[in-house]
C-alpha cells in the first residue's frame, strides 16, 4: 500500500513537472496576455487603522487578483497548479500600484505571503498579503462627532485602458470583504464600504481605476470621558464661586484663577490628537464656549468687588460729612458717637480690600449679598444649559459623514 502511494505521488510529481515545462517552453513574461485583459480583483480587509494627526489609514489586506492567460492552458489530471512564490516571475503579472498610497510593504515572513494559482482553462489566481499606509484627506470641522470615507485606490502604472481592464469580482457585495473582528476599531466604528470604477485621464493617456470607500464614524465614548466632561465640571466648579461670601476676597479669587489655567491646560491638551489645521472643530467651539464662562465668572467676582467698594467709599464719605457738618444741633453724646464711626470707616486707615478679607470681620457698610451675584447663580446656569442642549442636539443629529471624494 505504501509503495503503491509513493509510485502515484511520483507520477504526480512527474506530471506537473512535464505539464510546468511545456507552459513555459517559449512563454514570454514580458508580454501581456492577448491584445488586452481585464483583472478581476478582490480585497479581504484584516484590520484598519486611520490616523487623525497624519490624515492616513493603514490597512492590512489580503489582495486578489484574477485573469486569464491563454498561454497557461494545460492538459492533465490536475485541475489547479498550486505553485510557490518562485514561478510569479517567470510569468506576466499586473503592474498594479496604490495610487494613492504614501507606503505599501509586502509581507515577507517567514517567506513571501503570496499565493499562485493556474487552472486549466489559464485563469490565473494571485494574492498578497500586503500593509498599505493610503492618504485619506480628513476634514474634522465636526470632530469628535466626524465621519470619514477613506479610499483606497489601484490601479495599473503603464497600461492603458485599452490594454488592461480592472474590474471588481462579482459586483460590489463581494467585492471587499471585511471580516467581523476586523470592523471593531479603537476610535472608529467601520459602517461599511462601498466601490466604484472610474477612468482618470492624464498626459499619457487613460487608466482604469479601482475605488474602495472605507466609511468610518469616529466613537465618541474617549473624549467624553477624557475632555468633554472635565471641561463642563470646571465650568460648573467656576460657577460656584457664586455662593461664596463677597467678603471672601482670597478664596474667590483663587477658584477664579485655578479654573482659568486648568481650562487652558485641558484645551492644549485636548488638541495634541489633531493635526495643525486652520479652520475651528466643534471641540474647538465647546472648549472656547466654556473658557468664555470661565473667565466671565472672574470678570464677575471682579465686578461684584468694584462696585462694593465703591459702595463702601459712598458710605464712608457721607458718613465722614454727617460728622463734620455745622450746626450739628445733636447732643455732644451723639457727635460724638457720630464722629467715632466714621474715624473707624475713614478710607485713610485701612483701605477696602484688607477690610473685606476672609479672616477679617465684615464692614458694616458692605451689606447683603450682591445684586451681580445673585443674577449670576441665576443667569450663568441657565445659559450653560441652553448652550449644551443646542450642541449637543445640532451635531449628535447631525450628518457628519464626508461626501465620497
Amino acid at each position: 500500500m505504501t509503495e503503491s502511494c509513493k509510485v502515484r505521488g511520483s507520477q504526480q510529481s512527474e506530471n506537473v513537472t512535464r505539464i510546468l515545462d511545456r507552459l513555459l517552453e517559449g512563454y514570454d513574461n514580458r508580454l501581456r496576455p492577448g491584445f488586452g485583459g481585464t483583472v478581476t480583483t478582490n480585497i479581504i480587509v484584516c484590520s484598519l487603522l486611520p490616523s487623525n494627526v497624519l490624515s492616513e489609514s493603514t490597512s492590512y489586506v489580503f489582495f486578489r487578483q484574477t485573469w486569464i492567460d491563454e498561454r497557461l492552458r494545460f492538459e492533465g489530471p490536475i485541475e489547479i497548479l498550486r505553485l510557490n512564490n518562485l514561478m510569479v516571475n517567470k510569468i506576466w503579472t499586473p503592474d498594479t500600484f496604490f495610487r494613492n498610497g504614501k507606503k505599501s510593504v509586502a509581507h515577507n515572513m517567514t517567506s513571501p505571503n503570496k499565493m499562485f494559482r493556474i487552472m486549466k482553462n489559464g485563469t490565473v489566481l494571485y494574492t498578497m498579503r500586503l500593509t498599505i499606509r493610503a492618504e485619506c484627506r480628513m476634514r474634522l470641522m465636526n470632530f469628535p462627532m466626524d465621519g470619514h470615507a477613506c479610499p483606497l485606490k489601484f490601479g495599473s502604472y503603464g497600461y492603458s485602458i485599452t490594454e488592461v481592464v480592472y474590474t471588481w469580482k462579482k459586483g460590489p457585495l463581494l467585492s471587499v470583504e471585511v471580516p467581523k473582528e476586523s470592523s471593531s476599531l479603537l476610535q472608529y466604528d467601520l459602517v461599511g464600504q462601498t466601490v466604484s470604477s472610474e477612468t482618470v485621464k492624464i498626459n499619457t493617456g487613460e487608466y482604469s481605476v479601482q475605488t474602495v470607500y472605507f466609511m468610518l464614524e469616529r466613537k465618541l465614548g474617549y473624549y467624553l470621558i477624557q475632555t468633554y466632561i472635565p471641561l463642563i465640571m470646571i465650568v460648573v466648579l467656576s460657577q460656584v464661586v457664586f455662593w461664596i461670601n463677597k467678603e471672601s476676597i482670597p478664596a474667590r479669587t483663587v477658584a477664579g484663577i485655578t479654573t482659568v489655567l486648568t481650562m487652558t491646560t485641558l484645551s492644549i491638551s485636548a488638541r495634541h490628537s489633531l493635526p495643525k489645521v486652520s479652520y475651528t472643530t466643534a471641540m474647538d467651539w465647546f472648549i472656547a464656549v466654556c473658557f468664555a464662562f470661565v473667565f466671565s465668572a472672574l470678570i464677575e467676582f471682579a465686578a461684584v468687588n468694584y462696585f462694593s467698594t465703591l459702595h463702601i467709599h459712598k458710605e464712608m464719605r457721607k458718613a465722614a460729612r454727617v460728622a463734620r457738618m455745622p450746626g450739628d444741633n445733636r447732643c455732644p453724646r451723639t457727635r460724638r458717637m457720630s464722629s467715632l464711626r466714621s474715624e473707624q470707616f475713614m478710607p485713610v486707615q485701612v483701605p477696602a480690600f484688607f477690610l473685606q478679607g476672609s479672616a477679617i470681620p465684615a464692614n458694616a457698610f458692605m451689606g447683603d449679598t450682591s445684586p451681580i451675584d445673585k443674577y449670576a447663580r441665576i443667569l450663568f446656569p441657565l445659559s450653560f444649559g441652553a448652550f449644551n442642549l443646542i450642541y449637543w442636539v445640532v451635531y449628535l443629529t447631525k450628518d457628519t459623514m464626508e461626501p465620497l471624494r
